[in-house]
């Protein structure tokens, strides 16, 4: 029986992802990004604070064909996603033949990167189409078919101009890839390709009008604010994060392809070699460089894609000849195959409560995905109870725009968040009018929500405290758990009227269970040891929790300095000795995997469940 051939391969794979990726994009909960993004499809602009108006821009067309759901924002990207491998695939074909072409397409479905882009409305899924529309256009008019590529160059160029900031890497990695070889040089000296270029040099001027409007705040946070700009040796992970971001086998070959890209072109062989040499070293030598001395605390392992892709357009030519390369390229494709199934579950996983909440206690957490809808159901369940003129305002901006999204709501106020400013949204939730300075004076009811864990846990008493300055005493919360307590959100009703002056300051509860560990042997006495606080109000007696259940009362008073040490300025009234203890008989637990918390209940009459983690009974 005659093996299937490698469009077949490719088309079938294709489909059979598209069905994945549109499952998920259905069924997930909305990124923390993506919400925000949803958030500026409402106040229609020609650039925002983060990023240009193309993320912007695809969202309300999708919201507003496809409704205001997460398969309707998506949609936009799920089909530019789903075409980024055809385009691939053409650009391979154009220099080596149709074969080659649907090789490098199956590689572009097999990449991790590649083959869930789409699943999720960002910014890099705009950016990598567009890539490829002004790789496929130059890629044409190098070999002198002018018809159709002067208007794909200036689609993709305009494209990648509203897409985000990081085209401006794209556009000079193009640049040297075109001075790199003859055919590109002479290409430079036409007239309508400089036309071209204007157009795409035109359509960054709104991005630029609304710096200029607005103290270049953008351009601050992408090049500035978010950059320490000093030397650290985090950039030495870079060559490893890629290995495990594009699978390990894939990226040794797509480096041995760059290797084998510059050698040919420093013999001048005939071929793409300079325009791929410039597409995919610069962005990769640069972005190598810039992980010394650029932010190392945001996630950044997607930045090289555009240059992986300009690799695998001519990774299967390069391989026919090599020795051991069918042995080798069976085994990348086996690999990245494996690591897109990793993913794909992952992503199951977050879009599953119940697959979802196992990860709880481990890195793998998706976070940025979990609790947003039962965050709404809460918020909504509280405003159904309260006064219908009850003004919502949340900490920062992702609670809040997942609010704004899942209630239909524009009215949903923000506090002035380090993770506003963190992520760049500060100016643009600003300048909407949306930061609320203070919450003291208040001529309606407020419903305050918090998302614990939003920062350090250092930071995180202090900015209780500021919490405090700006709505005075907060009343017992309604806690939202999610996920056995690993995400939690604090919902506090704050009724009208003004806060007094010397009104004193009480947070939210505080606790842990350091002893014991995660694992415990069947059949000894279970101690339970660790600390709780409540700044204000003090802790009256805390219960520890097995399964939401109660099965001991802890002793406290035991004193922890380190605790009072690490949070310094607590105001909990029984500081130092914020300590307590607690025991279990020996043998009151099967083995078997629990759920470990404890319940504080606070000088102020309120009850709170924190320090949730998982304890296994061996």
């Amino acid at each position: 029986m005659a093996r299937p051939s490698a469009y077949v391969k490719f088309v079938t794979l294709w489909a059979l992802l598209g069905a994945v990726k549109l499952w998920l994009a259905a069924s997930l909960d909305l990124f923390g990004d993506e919400a925000f993004y949803a958030w500026e499809a409402r106040h229609p602009a020609w650039a925002y604070s983060d990023l240009p108006a193309g993320t912007a821009w695809l969202a309300w067309l999708g919201m507003e064909l496809g409704g205001p759901t997460p398969l309707g924002l998506r949609w936009p990207f799920l089909l530019m996603g789903a075409a980024i491998p055809w385009l691939l695939a053409r650009i391979a074909a154009r220099w080596f033949g149709a074969e080659a072409g649907w090789r490098a397409g199956i590689l572009c479905l097999l990449m991790p990167l590649t083959g869930t882009l789409g699943v999720l409305a960002l910014p890099d899924v705009p950016l990598t189409f567009a890539t490829l529309l002004c790789l496929d256009a130059i890629a044409a008019l190098l070999r002198g078919r002018e018809r159709g590529a002067y208007a794909l160059l200036a689609a993709g160029l305009v494209l990648g101009a509203l897409s985000h900031y990081r085209f401006v890497v794209v556009l000079a990695a193009g640049l040297v890839g075109l001075l790199l070889v003859a055919e590109g040089r002479a290409l430079l000296r036409r007239p309508a390709l400089w036309g071209v270029l204007a157009l795409g040099a035109a359509a960054w001027l709104p991005l630029g009008a609304w710096n200029l409007a607005h103290r270049g705040a953008g351009v601050g946070f992408q090049l500035v604010d978010r950059h320490p700009w000093a030397f650290h040796w985090d950039g030495a992970w870079f060559p490893l994060v890629q290995a495990v971001v594009v699978t390990p086998l894939l990226f040794v070959l797509l480096l041995w392809a760059l290797v084998q890209v510059w050698r040919r072109w420093r013999r001048g062989e005939a071929g793409p070699w300079g325009l791929v040499l410039g597409a995919a070293g610069v962005p990769l030598l640069g972005l190598f460089v810039l992980g010394f001395f650029a932010d190392a605390e945001r996630v950044s392992f997607h930045w090289p894609l555009p240059a992986w892709l300009a690799l695998m357009a001519v990774l299967p030519a390069l391989g026919d000849g090599a020795r051991s390369w069918s042995w080798s390229w069976r085994a990348a494709h086996g690999l990245a195959a494996a690591g897109l199934l990793a993913t794909f579950v992952w992503l199951a996983a977050a879009a599953m409560p119940t697959w979802r909440s196992p990860l709880a206690d481990r890195p793998l957490y998706p976070d940025n995905f979990s609790g947003w809808r039962e965050l709404a159901v809460a918020v909504a369940h509280e405003l159904d109870r309260l006064s219908p003129s009850t003004q919502v305002v949340a900490d920062n901006f992702m609670p809040a725009a997942a609010l704004a999204f899942h209630l239909r709501r524009r009215d949903i106020g923000v506090l002035d968040h380090p993770k506003n400013h963190k992520h760049g949204r500060a100016a643009q939730l600003a300048l909407w009018g949306y930061v609320r300075d203070s919450l003291r004076e208040r001529p309606a009811p407020v419903l305050l929500v918090l998302e614990d864990g939003a920062v350090r846990p250092r930071e995180l008493v202090d900015w209780y405290r500021q919490v405090c300055v700006l709505a005075g005493p907060l009343p017992p919360p309604v806690t939202v758990a999610v996920d056995d307590g690993r995400k939690r959100f604090l919902l506090f009703r704050l009724p009208a009227g003004a806060v007094p002056a010397d009104a004193p300051c009480v947070t939210p509860a505080l606790g842990a269970i350091d002893r014991p560990g995660q694992r415990v042997p069947r059949g000894d006495a279970l101690v339970f040891e660790g600390w709780t606080m409540k700044d204000g109000a003090g802790v009256r007696r805390v219960e520890v929790l097995l399964g939401g259940e109660p099965v001991a009362e802890a002793m406290l008073g035991l004193p922890r300095p380190d605790v009072v040490d690490f949070w310094r300025g607590s105001t909990d009234p029984a500081q130092p000795d914020l300590g307590f203890r607690a025991e279990l008989p020996a043998g009151s637990l099967a083995p078997g995997r629990y759920r470990l918390a404890l319940r504080v209940h606070g000088g102020d009459g309120s009850v709170e469940v924190v320090g949730a983690r998982w304890l296994r009974v061996d």
